[in-house]
C-alpha cells in the first residue's frame, strides 16, 4: 500500500489519498489547511507541541499560551511511560487531537481540555486536580470526553456504546465542544487504526460511519467528516476504497487539464464581469463518489459532479450575479441546480450548486458561495468558538446553536426512552450517512428538511406532535393526496387535522420514513393506551406464569419488582406492565428474572425419592456414561441413556447439567438454555450435575451440533458473505434459514457440525466480523 502515490485532493482539500494509503509507522504525508504537503515528526512530543503553538498563533497571534503549556507538561508527565499500540508515547495522542482542534481554530479551553482528555481515564489524576489548576471550565469539557468507567466486564457491546452516546449527548447540551473534541479524538484514532487488530478496525471503522461522521456531518463540520468518512471506508471496503483511488488515478493528468481548463475560463469571465472571486478545482472526496454510486446504482464514470469547482465571493449579490455568468458559459443540465442560499441544510450549510456540461461534453460541479458561508461549511458549529483579540473565548450557549434542533430532537429521545439497544438503533437511524434529504414548504413557506421518500405524516410531526397525532388528511400543491405520498423537493403541504381524529395508527409505522415520526407515533402509543396496556401486561404475565407453572405470588414481591425496573429502566411496576403490554418487553424476559431473584433466595432443594437416593451414592460412584460416543462424566446415576437435548445444542467446552426425564434417559442441557431456567420447583429436582470428561473432542472425534441465530441488515451479498465463511472455515452447514423484517433486519438461524466450543467461537468471530451482522447469539431454547 505504501507505494501507491496520488496528488488528488478531496473534496474539502485537506487530505490527499496518500494520507490514507500510506501504512508506515507515523510518516504519514497531511495536508495543512492551506492544501499544502508537509512531512509531520510524529514520534518527537516537543516538536508536536512546537507546531501546536505555531498553529495557535496563526489565529490568534496574542494567545497566551501559558495554560497551554502548563497543560501539556501535565499530560506528558501523567502518561509517562505508556504507549501506543504504534510503540509511540501516549502523548502523541491527545498533542495531535489538540493540533486538530488548532486547525478547527477552536479556543483555548478545547485545546486545554484534548490535551487532558484521557488523563482522568488513563492516570491517577483525578477531575477535581483538574478543576483546580485549569478551572470549572475545562474540567466539564474533559468529564464530558471521558468514558464511562466502571462498567462490569461482561457488560453488552451495544448497552455500552448506547451508554457512552447518552452521556456524550448529554454533555453536548451541557457544552457542544465536548463533541467537537471526540470528534477529533476519533479522527486521531482513525488515522493511525493501521497498528490495530483487523476486527478492532472493523468495528471502529463501523463505529465511525454509524455515528461519529454523522454528526461532524450534523455539525456541519466538513474538515473532519470527509476524512472520517473516507478513513471509514477504507478498513470497511478496502476493496472498493481503493478500487475507486485506481480509478480516479487512472486518468489523472488529463483531469487534472480538465479541472485546470474550467477554473481558467471561470476565472477570466468573473474578472471580465467584475467580480472578485477565488476560483478553485479538486475531484471529489471518494465517500461522497461511493454514496452516490450506491445510492444511483452508477459506475465511476457515470457519476455527474465527479469534479468539483468551487467559487467564493464576497456577498450573497455576488453570489447569484456569478451563477448567471455560469450559466451563460455552460449549458446547465436540467433539475441539477439546488439553492442552499435560500434554503440551507439543517446544519447551517449554504451555497448554490449546479451541475453543467463542458464544451467537451463532460458533466461538472460549480458551487458558489460567500467566504463566510466557505467557513461555516468548513467548521461548521466550531466557527463559533474563535478567541478575541482582548483574550480569552467565547462562553456559554450561542444564539447560533438554536438552529441545532437535531441535538435538541435526540435529548427529547433520551428522555423517553429506557431501551439503550433501542435508543441506539433510533440514533443510528438518524444518522444514516446514506439518506438523502428532500426540500419542501409549510402553506406559510416555512422550508421543512425532512429524509427522502418521506410521507405527509412525517411532514406533519416535523412541525408538532400534535399535529400528527390530530391528522386526517394532506393537501400537496394544493390537490389532496394519499397519506403514502412521497414528497418531491418543492412540495408545498397542508396538513388537514381534526378534534375528532383517534389519533394515529400502527400501519403508519409502515409508511414514515423519518425516525422522529416514528419516535412520536410510539409515544403517542405508550401514552394513549397505558392504563389498558398495563391491564394486558397483567394478563400477560398472570398467562406465562400459569403456563410454566410458577406461583405469581411469591414472585410479584417489591424487592424483585425493584430489580427488574432497575433493570429495564422504569419507575414503577405499572410502566413495566405497561412496556409489556405494548411490546416493549417480553413477559418472558420479566418473569424469568423475577423467578431468578426468587430462586436466589428460595434454594430448592431436591425433592424426588428416587432421584435423591441416586445423588446420595455420589460420594460412591463416579459413572462414566457412554464415555465412547458422548464423553460425559454423571454424578449419581448408573446405566441411564444420555442424549444431547436439541433445544440448546451443547458442545464440549459448555457448562452443561443433566436432566432426568420421564421413561428418555438423561437429558444434557447447556446451564443458560431457557428450558433449564424455567423450570419449576419440582422439575429442578430431577437435575443432576454433569460435566465433559477430560478432551471430550480430541478423544473421542465426536461431532456436535451448534445452532446460532444472527441478525443482520438486509443487504444484496450477505448471505453469499455467510457461506464464504462456512466455506473456507470448510463447516458442515446442516441448515440455514433466513427471514427479513419490514424494517430491513434480516434474521438468519444457522445449523452446523463443531468440534467443540473453541471451534465455535472462531466461527462465531469470523462472522461478526462481515460488514452488515449486527449480533450473533447461540440458540437456548
Amino acid at each position: 500500500m505504501s507505494e501507491n502515490k496520488t496528488t488528488y485532493e478531496s473534496l474539502d482539500g485537506k487530505i490527499a489519498p496518500e494520507a490514507l494509503l500510506k501504512d508506515t509507522r507515523g510518516k504519514l504525508q497531511m495536508v495543512d489547511g492551506h492544501g499544502i504537503k508537509q512531512e509531520a515528526d510524529y514520534d518527537d512530543p516537543d516538536k508536536l507541541y512546537g507546531m501546536l503553538i505555531a498553529r495557535i498563533q496563526k489565529y490568534h497571534p496574542s494567545a497566551d499560551v501559558t495554560q497551554i503549556e502548563k497543560a501539556y507538561n501535565l499530560a506528558k508527565k501523567a502518561h509517562g511511560d505508556q504507549k501506543r499500540k504504534s510503540g509511540e508515547p501516549y502523548i502523541i495522542h491527545p498533542l495531535w487531537v489538540a493540533i486538530i482542534l488548532a486547525d478547527l481554530e477552536m479556543d483555548k479551553e478545547t485545546i486545554i481540555a484534548a490535551l487532558l482528555h484521557d488523563v482522568v481515564e488513563d492516570t491517577r489524576i483525578g477531575e477535581d486536580y483538574i478543576k483546580e489548576e485549569f478551572g470549572e471550565e475545562v474540567a466539564l469539557l474533559v468529564d464530558g470526553v471521558t468514558k464511562l468507567g466502571r462498567v462490569a466486564y461482561s457488560a453488552d457491546k451495544l448497552e455500552l456504546q448506547a451508554e457512552n452516546l447518552r452521556k456524550m449527548f448529554l454533555a453536548m447540551a451541557k457544552d457542544i465542544r465536548v463533541i467537537i473534541i471526540k470528534l477529533a479524538d476519533r479522527l486521531h484514532n482513525m488515522r493511525t487504526l493501521q497498528f490495530m487488530t483487523p476486527a478492532k478496525q472493523q468495528e471502529k471503522a463501523r463505529e465511525t460511519m454509524d455515528i461519529y461522521a454523522p454528526i461532524a456531518g450534523r455539525l456541519g463540520i466538513s474538515k473532519i467528516k470527509t476524512e472520517l468518512d473516507d478513513l471509514s471506508l477504507k478498513y470497511l471496503k478496502p476493496d472498493v476504497f481503493f478500487d475507486l483511488v485506481n480509478q480516479i488515478n487512472a486518468r489523472k493528468t488529463e483531469r487534472e487539464e480538465f479541472v485546470q481548463q474550467i477554473v481558467d475560463e471561470v476565472s477570466m469571465h468573473m474578472k471580465n464581469a467584475g467580480i472578485k472571486a477565488d476560483v478553485n478545482g479538486r475531484v471529489k472526496h471518494f465517500f461522497s463518489i461511493y454514496k452516490k454510486m450506491v445510492n444511483q446504482d452508477k459506475t465511476v464514470d457515470q457519476i455527474y459532479d465527479l469534479f468539483a469547482v468551487r467559487i467564493i465571493v464576497d456577498s450573497v449579490k455576488d453570489c447569484y450575479a456569478a451563477l448567471g455568468i455560469i450559466h451563460e458559459i455552460y449549458t446547465p443540465i436540467p433539475g441539477r441546480f439546488k439553492d442552499y442560499i435560500a434554503m440551507p441544510k439543517p446544519n447551517m450549510y449554504q451555497s448554490l450548486h449546479t451541475t453543467l456540461m463542458s464544451s467537451i461534453g463532460q458533466p461538472f460541479e460549480i458551487q458558489i458561495r460567500t467566504q463566510e458561508m466557505h467557513k461555516t461549511a468548513e467548521y461548521g458549529i466550531a466557527a463559533h468558538w474563535k478567541y478575541k483579540e482582548s483574550g480569552g473565548s467565547k462562553k456559554g450557549v450561542m444564539a447560533e446553536e438554536e438552529k441545532m434542533s437535531w441535538l435538541r430532537q435526540i435529548l427529547e429521545w433520551q428522555r423517553d426512552m429506557s431501551d439503550n439497544k433501542e435508543f441506539l438503533s433510533l440514533i443510528k437511524g438518524d444518522l444514516d450517512l446514506f439518506a438523502d434529504d428532500v426540500y419542501c414548504f409549510t402553506p406559510q413557506g416555512d422550508v421543512k428538511t425532512l429524509p427522502t421518500g418521506s410521507t405527509p405524516i412525517d411532514f406533519a410531526y416535523s412541525i408538532h406532535s400534535a399535529v400528527g397525532n390530530k391528522m386526517v388528511g394532506a393537501r400537496v400543491n394544493g390537490k389532496l393526496v394519499p397519506i403514502d405520498y412521497r414528497i418531491q423537493n418543492g412540495d408545498r403541504i397542508e396538513i388537514l387535522t381534526s378534534q375528532n381524529s383517534k389519533g394515529p395508527s400502527r400501519d403508519w409505522l409502515n409508511v414514515v420514513k423519518s425516525t422522529q415520526a416514528k419516535n412520536k407515533i410510539n409515544q403517542w402509543f405508550k401514552k394513549e393506551f397505558k392504563e389498558s396496556n398495563i391491564i394486558k401486561g397483567k394478563e400477560m404475565v398472570a398467562s406465562y406464569c400459569k403456563a410454566k407453572s410458577l406461583n405469581l405470588s411469591n414472585l410479584l414481591q417489591p424487592k424483585y419488582e425493584e430489580i427488574v425496573q432497575k433493570k429495564y429502566g422504569f419507575k414503577d411496576w405499572d410502566s413495566v406492565l405497561a412496556a409489556i403490554g405494548h411490546g416493549g418487553l417480553k413477559e418472558g424476559q420479566v418473569v424469568n428474572r423475577l423467578a431468578e431473584e426468587y430462586g436466589k433466595d428460595h434454594k430448592q432443594e431436591l425433592t424426588d425419592e428416587i432421584v435423591l437416593e441416586k445423588v446420595a451414592e455420589a460420594a460412591k460412584n463416579k459413572v462414566h456414561i457412554a464415555k465412547s460416543k458422548s464423553g460425559i462424566v454423571v454424578k449419581g446415576i448408573d446405566d441411564v441413556a444420555v442424549r444431547f437435548s436439541r433445544c440448546c445444542n451443547p458442545v464440549p467446552g459448555d457448562e452443561i447439567v443433566g436432566f432426568v426425564t420421564r421413561g428418555r434417559g438423561l437429558s444434557i442441557h447447556r446451564t443458560d438454555c431457557v428450558n433449564m431456567i424455567h423450570l419449576t420447583e419440582a422439575e429442578r429436582a430431577r437435575l443432576i450435575p454433569a460435566e465433559w470428561e477430560g478432551n471430550v473432542a480430541e478423544e473421542t472425534g465426536g461431532q456436535y451440533l451448534a445452532e446460532i441465530k444472527m441478525y443482520a441488515r438486509d443487504q444484496q451479498g450477505l448471505l453469499m458473505s455467510i457461506s464464504k465463511v462456512f466455506t473456507e472455515m470448510e463447516m458442515d452447514v446442516k441448515s440455514l434459514n433466513i427471514r427479513t423484517s419490514k424494517q430491513g433486519t434480516a434474521t438468519i438461524e444457522a445449523g452446523f457440525i463443531v468440534h467443540g466450543r473453541e471451534e465455535l467461537a472462531k466461527v462465531i468471530g469470523k462472522l461478526r466480523q462481515i460488514d452488515d451482522v449486527i449480533d450473533i447469539e447461540r440458540t437456548t431454547g
